[in-house]
């Protein structure tokens, strides 16, 4: 039953994907910019050059790859860093692309250094240098590769090589957070693809608390779907919405449980910091990336985190938030 209910979410998370750019609401100046390297592309009858797309997870980094591709016509094949563990599994991937074939790479950030250092020239050559064999006997060969196109995508930039980043010739984008405005407008789609009904006063509550993040607005759209086909008619009230929040433990801020519990343990056990990420993953049992890439960067939006290189520090408005009073002692670390 559970793994029928992913698989439905799933079909949903496809529908709701815009297929054009013109139904992609948000993120303006990025796509500004990838119109003019599309438009010059094609001029050109040439492959798009090389895209890195960073930013928080659920902002639209594949979306916008997906686009490209289309918006390019050409085949998208789509892998992720971790997937590619050996030299073979990438030149596998590379020697089946088709001419003008988009390459996808998801959690770029987790290839390791010796794929890396294949990709390079297979990105600025469009050549795979392979080693056969071992000691003396080894030998080089240099296969030559079609035309085709990188897109990467990351939630941690940083952990990328230098020299991986600087072969994105076509460059590398940063994915902001969304507006409100963005996110109402993207609730107010998505409820028509889903065929759901939902009150005006509704849109900008569940807006509200949806970290400024869509993946996660068509999540709690249509959460408050199931509440209000359970608990209602069907039609999502702002009432049903508010209700329906609270059952998933968002609170008017947009932070769930774990944001909670990150905020009270760095607050509570640690005296508010600074203390470090793999002490406050230990102390909750949940994992470094989840904390690092899920939870962190919405804190930090919100001014309720802050990271320093002696570790992270509760700030006065995670105090206020939590209904903490704020002790003296905690308030000179901020100083």
């Amino acid at each position: 039953m559970e793994s029928k209910k992913r698989s439905e979410d799933k079909s949903l998370d496809l529908a709701l994907r815009p297929k054009f750019f013109n139904e992609y609401i948000g993120q303006e100046k990025l796509k500004n910019n990838l119109k003019i390297l599309i438009e010059a592309a094609q001029k050109r009858k040439e492959p798009i050059e090389h895209l890195l797309f960073y930013g928080p997870a659920g902002l639209g980094k594949t979306t916008l790859a997906h686009l490209v591709a289309r918006e390019m016509n050409a085949q998208m094949r789509v892998t992720s860093g971790p997937a590619i563990e050996k030299v073979g599994d990438l030149a596998s991937i590379l020697t089946n692309l088709s001419p003008n074939d988009v390459l996808f790479i998801d959690e770029a950030h987790r290839l390791n250094k010796l794929i890396e250092e294949i990709l390079y020239p297979a990105m600025e050559n469009r050549s795979l240098d392979i080693i056969i064999g071992k000691g003396p006997s080894a030998r080089a060969i240099q296969l030559e590769l079609p035309s085709f196109t990188i897109i990467a995508a990351t939630t941690r930039v940083a952990l990328l090589s230098s020299p991986l980043r600087s072969r994105f010739s076509g460059g590398s984008f940063r994915l902001d957070f969304y507006t409100q405005n963005d996110i109402e407008k993207i609730i107010d789609r998505s409820a028509k693809i889903l065929g759901v009904k939902i009150h005006p006063e509704a849109i900008p509550l569940i807006a509200s608390r949806s970290r400024f993040t869509p993946r996660i607005a068509n999540r709690l759209l249509k959460r408050a779907r199931d509440y209000a086909e359970v608990k209602g008619s069907g039609i999502i009230t702002a009432p049903l919405a508010e209700d329906a929040l609270k059952l998933l433990e968002i609170d008017n801020l947009g932070l769930d449980t774990l944001d909670r519990k990150i905020l009270d343990t760095i607050i509570n056990k640690f005296a508010g910091g600074p203390v470090g990420i793999n002490t406050i993953a230990a102390s909750l049992r949940e994992e470094e990336d989840t904390i690092e890439e899920v939870s962190e960067p919405y804190l930090m939006q919100m001014g309720l985190l802050d990271r320093t290189t002696r570790g992270r520090l509760a700030t006065p408005l995670a105090y206020e938030h939590l209904g903490i009073k704020m002790k003296e002692d905690d308030q000179r670390k901020l100083i």
